[in-house]
Parts: C-alpha cells; sequence; structure tokens
C-alpha cells in the first residue's frame, strides 16, 4: 500500500472517529494497527486463512428505525474491514441485524475480506431453505461462506439441506452452533457422528468447561472453532473493573482487558476465530488490536489465568 493511500485512509478514519468521541491520545497506536500483519489462522478442513478477531452482531446490530445508531455501525463496521477483519456473523435470532448488515455492507469497503457466516434456526426442511434463502437475500450476496445450524434447532435436517448446498457450490463451509452449556453433550455426539467444517461455542477465561472435551474433540477432528461470549456478556470487564493489567501484558502486545480476555481465547491451539460484539468504533478498534503481534503460549496462558483469578 502506498503512503499516500495509507495517509488519506487515516485522514477519513481519524475524522470519523473524532466525530464519534474517541479521544484523540489513543487514535495513533489504533492507526498504526491497520497497517501491521494481523494473526490468522488455518481452517482446517480447506487451509483457508482466517484472521483471529471476527465481529458478532447479536444485540448490537439490532438496528433498524435508529438512524443515529445505523450511521454509528457504519463506521464500526468499516474499522472492522479497515483493520483486516474478515468473519461477519449473524442469525436470524438477532432481530434485525442481518438487514441492517446487508444494508451497511452495501455502504462499506469491505478490502474483499468479507467472510460471511450466518444460521438457520428454524423447525423443518422447507423452512429452513426460505430462511437460508431469505438471510442470503438481505445480505446480498452471491453465497454465504458459512452457514450454521443454531443452537441444535433440527440439527438432522438442516445437516442434509446445508451439505447438499455445500455439494452444489452454494455455501462453502457447514457449522453447529451452541451458546448454552446444557447442550454440550448433544453437541459432542452430534460432532462425533457428523462432519462439520465449524463449531461455535461459548468460551471465555472464566469459563473453561469446553476446554476439557469440546475443544480436544474441534481439534483432532479438524473442525474450526468460533468462540462466542469471549466477554462473558460483559461479565468479566465487571470483575477486573478497576483493576491494572499485569505489568508483563504490555511486553506481550496486551494493551487493555478486552485484548488480555481475546488473546486468552485464541491462542488456544484449537480456536480458529473469536467474535466479540460492539455496537462503539472504539471498543471495535481495541478489538482489533488482538489480533496484532504475538498470541500467548501455553505458559503465558496459564499466567494469564493465575492473575486474572488473583484479582477476580
Amino acid at each position: 500500500m502506498n503512503n499516500l493511500l495509507i495517509d488519506h485512509r487515516r485522514r477519513q478514519l481519524l475524522k470519523a472517529l473524532l466525530a464519534l468521541g474517541v479521544s484523540a491520545p489513543v487514535l495513533p497506536g489504533l492507526l498504526q494497527a491497520a497497517d501491521k500483519n494481523i494473526i490468522s489462522k488455518p481452517i482446517p478442513s480447506s487451509g483457508e486463512s482466517l484472521a483471529v478477531i471476527g465481529m458478532g452482531s447479536s444485540r448490537t446490530f439490532d438496528a433498524l428505525g435508529d438512524d443515529e445508531l445505523m450511521k454509528r455501525l457504519q463506521t464500526v463496521l468499516q474499522a472492522f474491514f479497515d483493520h483486516q477483519g474478515m468473519l461477519v456473523d449473524s442469525s436470524p435470532m438477532y432481530g434485525s441485524a442481518q438487514a441492517v448488515i446487508g444494508r451497511l455492507l452495501r455502504q462499506v469497503n469491505t478490502r474483499g475480506k468479507l467472510f460471511s457466516a450466518t444460521k438457520v434456526w428454524i423447525d423443518g426442511e422447507q423452512a429452513g431453505i426460505d430462511q437460508m434463502e431469505a438471510s442470503r437475500q438481505l445480505w446480498d450476496i452471491k453465497r454465504f461462506d458459512l452457514m450454521q445450524i443454531h443452537n441444535l434447532v433440527d440439527w438432522q435436517t438442516h445437516l442434509r439441506t446445508i451439505n447438499a448446498m455445500k455439494a452444489e457450490g452454494r455455501l462453502r463451509y457447514t457449522g453447529i452452533t451452541t451458546s448454552h452449556g446444557r447442550d454440550h453433550e448433544e453437541l459432542e455426539a452430534v460432532l462425533k457422528k457428523h462432519h462439520f467444517d465449524f463449531v461455535q461455542l461459548s468460551y471465555n477465561i472464566d469459563n473453561r468447561v469446553v476446554e476439557e472435551r469440546l475443544l480436544p474433540m474441534a481439534k483432532d477432528r479438524g473442525i474450526a472453532v468460533i468462540v462466542n461470549r469471549p466477554y462473558q456478556k460483559g461479565a468479566l470487564f465487571r470483575r477486573v473493573k478497576g483493576k491494572a493489567l499485569p505489568q508483563w501484558a504490555a511486553e506481550a502486545g496486551i494493551n487493555s482487558w478486552g485484548q488480555y480476555f481475546l488473546k486468552y481465547v485464541v491462542s488456544h491451539p484449537a480456536v480458529t476465530c473469536a467474535i466479540p460484539a460492539t455496537s462503539k468504533v472504539k471498543h471495535m478498534l481495541d478489538n482489533m488490536g488482538a489480533q496484532i503481534g504475538k498470541l500467548p503460549d501455553e505458559k503465558m496462558r496459564q499466567e494469564m489465568l493465575r492473575y486474572f483469578q488473583s484479582i477476580s
């Protein structure tokens, strides 16, 4: 990228960020992050590289009818792609989020990076087919990169459908999701018996139950893992409010608690990508900072866990 283009892009983003109230002192580091190499991991079933920080849309992108929020979300989404984000995840469950994403995708520059991921969340074969087509039209894309069966709803039916769609080239990857610990036993049984390219589940530094069985299984079976709720719906920030990062954090490229929590998650060998959700550009930029530098090794992961437990 030539220097003139970099300077122009920075000026545009700086103007937008200042208009949204992002403080000037934090801007230089955030803007510089856009020009650095990012951390990515391979999708096991294909070898395709995926940036380790994606974007969720639950509760944050349900914004139709709110013009002010729509304008802010446009800047959030543009910041995501400007900082080399790829995977955008949604669901019919998330209110108007899919319609909002579709509208905003027509207004931002994706840098050719979009990895589109949504879900089917309904009972019945034809109803599922219709819902997936409605989602595609809302996003205004030729096909989804990833179609996931949401919370195991009618998974036997939808698995046949998405496998057929993948074979026909109408989507690229198949997946299944849960955000509920009560479904882990069923999810494990499904993954043992059937092939999926991706599994999405909840995992964070204070909720590590999936480390016991599901993450090792995903790694052994070559299934990419998308992590939802990496901040435990914001509860992790409340746990560390007013607490300082450890002195060694900066040396590890960790500049905030958000980056601390994200780097812990995506440094697990089985995890491919985490999808924090936000409607604020300053939080998006902080999230994207977690895919700069290097990932913690196992020794540092244990130190991160010990420090978090000692102060929270």
